[in-house]
C-alpha cells in the first residue's frame, strides 16, 4: 500500500520527542516545562512572555495556553531560502502571467532552485521570539475585546478560535494580522449601519469574503504547485491554489478581524480519494455555521447533503492528548496529526464500529487502522486508527453509508483485519465475502460511480455526432451516426460503406465538446491511429486526451 511518507517523515523525527513526552504532561506544570525543554535555547524567549503578562491574569492564562500547546507545531528551518521563494512568488503574481503559468513557474524552482527546502523544518518553540508572541497576543485580545464580532465568546473559545499565532502549520512568523486588515478593508470599512445585522459576525464574513474575491480573483487549482504559500504577503495576492489555500487566506482575514473561524476537513470523501478543507464560523447566536467551500461560498448554506464523508477532523491548536498515544507507541507511524480533534458526530449520524482481529494475522503493534477504498487501483486510504484490546478494536463515530476495510500492520505490510464492510445509513454493518463457488459474468459499464457532475456531463453528448469526410474542412461532411441516448454501447458498428480519411466527433452547442474516450476500429476490431486535431484556436493537447486511452 503506497503512501506519502516522505516528508512527514522528517516532521517526525523533528518532534518525535515531543510526542514521547507529552504523554506524560497531564499538570499544566509539567506541560509548561516540556515546553521549556522543548525550545532548548530559546526558552528564555518563552519565559519572558510569561513574565510579561504575571499581572494580567487572563492575558497570562492565553500565554500559557500558547506555549504549552507549542510542542509539535512548526516552521521551515532555513527562513531566509523560504523568505526569497515567497519574494519570487511576489514578482510573479505582479507579473502579468496568467495564473497557470504562475503556478508552473513556481513548480520549476520549487523542484529545481528550492529542492528539499520542505524538509528543513524546525519546531516553533526553538525558533519564535518573545516580541513575536506578545504581539500576537495583545493583538488577538484587542480585536476580541474591541471589535464587535466576537463579544459573544467564551476565553476558552477565543483560544482555539482567534488566539493563535498561526492558522496552519509552516505559516510565517509575519505581521499577518496586520497585513490581512490593510489589504481587505474597505468592504468592512463602507458597511451599511442597521441596527439588525449590523454587528453580526455572519454579515462580517461574507463582507470581507467577497472583497477577497473581488480583489484576487481567485483561480482553484488542484494538482501540485509547488511549495504553498505560507507568507500574509503571499497570500494576500495569491493568484491561484487549492480549497486549503483559500481557506487559510479567510481564516487568518477573518481572525485578524476578530471573528471567530477555525480550519474543519475531511481526509477523504466516502467515495473518492480527494479530501477537502473548509471553514467553520461561529456566529453570536451560539451556530458552528460550515463554509462547505472556502471563500466562494457563504457559511451556514447546505453542506454537501449529497456527499458520504467518512471522517470530519477540527484543525485546534491544542494537543489532542487522546492521540499521542498513538505517536508514543505505533511502529507504523501514519501521520495523524495531533492537532486533529474528532468533530464528525456534530455534522450528521455516525457508527462505532468493533472488528475483531483476524487470528492469522500477527501485528506488531495494538494499533489498528480503518480506511475507505480510494477509488484508484487497489489502494485504500487511512482515516483513523484504534487501540486493539483482547483481540478487538473500536473505531468511534464513523460516517455512514460508506465502505471500509480495517487494517493491521505485520512489520512490512499493513493486512486486512476484516472483510471490507459497508455501515449503512440505519448504522447496520455489512460485510462483503466474496462468494468464489456461485460465480456469474457482469457486464461493467463503469468503474467509478455515477455523481451529479458526471450524469449532468454525459447529458451534453446527446446530439453529438461520429462524422466523416474526404476534407479536413468537413464541408461535405456525412454524418454517420448521431448520439440520442445515453445508453451509449462500447462500440458502435457503422453501416456506411463509404471511404473516408477524416473522422470527427462534432459535439452539439453548448456542450464544449466534453468527451472522455473515443476510437475507431476496423471491422476485425483492431484499433486505428491517426493525428488528432481540434478546432482552430483550441489546445490540441486537449484533443489528444481524448485518444490516449485513459
Amino acid at each position: 500500500m503506497p503512501l506519502k511518507r516522505r516528508i512527514i517523515k522528517d516532521f517526525y523525527d523533528a518532534i518525535i520527542i515531543t510526542t514521547f513526552i507529552i504523554a506524560s504532561c497531564s499538570k499544566r506544570h509539567d506541560a509548561l516545562e516540556y515546553a521549556y525543554k522543548v525550545a532548548g535555547p530559546n526558552r528564555g524567549e518563552l519565559e519572558t512572555v510569561i513574565e510579561h503578562y504575571k499581572d494580567d491574569t487572563l492575558k497570562l492564562a492565553a500565554a500559557r495556553f500558547l506555549i504549552e500547546n507549542m510542542p509539535g507545531h512548526y516552521s521551515y528551518k532555513k527562513t531566509k531560502e523560504i523568505d526569497e521563494y515567497y519574494s519570487i512568488a511576489m514578482q510573479l503574481f505582479k507579473s502579468g502571467l496568467s495564473p497557470k503559468e504562475q503556478r508552473d513557474s513556481l513548480l520549476q524552482l520549487t523542484d529545481n532552485r528550492f529542492y528539499g527546502l520542505d524538509n528543513e523544518i524546525i519546531q516553533d518553540a526553538r525558533i519564535i521570539t518573545s516580541e513575536y508572541l506578545i504581539q500576537n497576543i495583545d493583538k488577538a485580545f484587542d480585536v476580541w475585546k474591541n471589535e464587535r464580532w466576537a463579544k459573544h465568546i467564551t476565553f476558552d473559545e477565543f483560544c482555539e478560535w482567534i488566539l493563535p499565532y498561526k492558522c496552519v502549520e509552516l505559516q510565517s512568523f509575519d505581521c499577518w494580522r496586520d497585513t490581512m486588515r490593510q489589504t481587505f478593508w474597505w468592504n468592512i470599512a463602507h458597511m451599511d449601519y442597521d441596527d439588525e445585522s449590523y454587528d453580526s459576525p455572519f454579515r462580517a464574513v461574507n463582507t470581507i469574503r467577497s472583497e477577497i474575491s473581488w480583489r484576487i480573483k481567485p483561480v482553484g487549482m488542484y494538482n501540485r504547485s509547488g511549495f504553498p504559500m505560507r507568507s500574509a504577503s503571499t497570500l494576500a495576492h495569491m493568484t491561484f491554489g487549492s480549497c486549503a489555500d483559500y481557506v487559510n487566506l479567510g481564516v487568518l482575514t477573518f481572525r485578524s478581524y476578530g471573528i471567530p473561524v477555525i480550519i474543519e476537513e475531511t481526509p477523504s470523501w466516502g467515495r473518492y480519494r480527494a479530501g477537502h478543507t473548509w471553514y467553520t464560523l461561529l456566529n453570536d447566536n451560539g451556530e458552528e455555521m460550515r463554509s462547505e467551500w472556502d471563500i466562494s461560498s457563504t457559511p451556514g448554506g447546505p453542506f454537501f447533503p449529497h456527499q458520504r464523508i467518512p471522517k470530519v477532523y477540527r484543525q485546534q491548536y491544542a494537543i489532542n492528548r487522546e492521540r499521542v498515544p498513538y505517536h508514543n507507541r505505533s511502529v507504523y507511524q501514519y501521520p495523524f496529526s495531533i492537532f486533529s480533534h474528532d468533530v464528525t458526530d456534530r455534522y450528521f449520524n455516525t457508527t462505532d464500529v468493533t472488528i475483531s482481529i483476524r487470528k492469522n494475522v500477527k501485528l506488531v503493534e495494538d494499533f489498528a487502522y480503518i480506511a475507505t477504498f480510494n477509488g484508484h487501483s487497489s489502494e485504500w486510504t487511512l482515516i483513523d486508527f484504534g487501540e486493539v484490546k483482547k483481540g478487538k478494536v473500536t473505531f468511534q463515530k464513523m460516517g455512514r453509508n460508506i465502505l471500509y476495510i480495517a487494517l493491521g500492520y505485520d512489520g512490512k505490510n499493513l493486512a486486512p483485519l476484516s472483510w471490507p464492510f459497508i455501515i449503512h445509513k440505519d448504522g447496520s454493518i455489512e460485510y462483503i465475502r466474496p462468494d468464489y463457488t456461485n460465480t456469474e459474468s457482469v457486464d461493467v459499464r463503469r468503474k467509478y460511480y455515477s455523481s451529479e457532475n458526471v450524469v449532468a456531463m454525459r447529458k451534453r453528448m446527446l446530439g453529438g455526432c461520429i462524422q466523416a469526410s474526404e476534407y479536413s474542412d468537413f464541408h461535405d461532411a456525412v454524418t454517420i451516426c448521431t448520439i440520442d441516448s445515453l445508453n451509449i454501447p462500447d462500440k458502435i458498428p457503422l453501416t456506411e460503406k463509404g471511404k473516408y480519411r477524416f473522422w470527427r466527433y462534432l459535439s452539439p452547442n453548448g456542450s464544449y465538446g466534453s468527451i472522455s474516450e473515443l476510437a475507431f476500429f476496423n471491422q476485425d476490431t483492431t484499433a486505428l491511429h491517426g493525428i488528432p486535431v481540434c478546432q482552430e484556436g483550441t489546445n490540441t493537447d486537449n484533443a489528444k486526451k481524448a485518444f490516449d486511452g485513459n
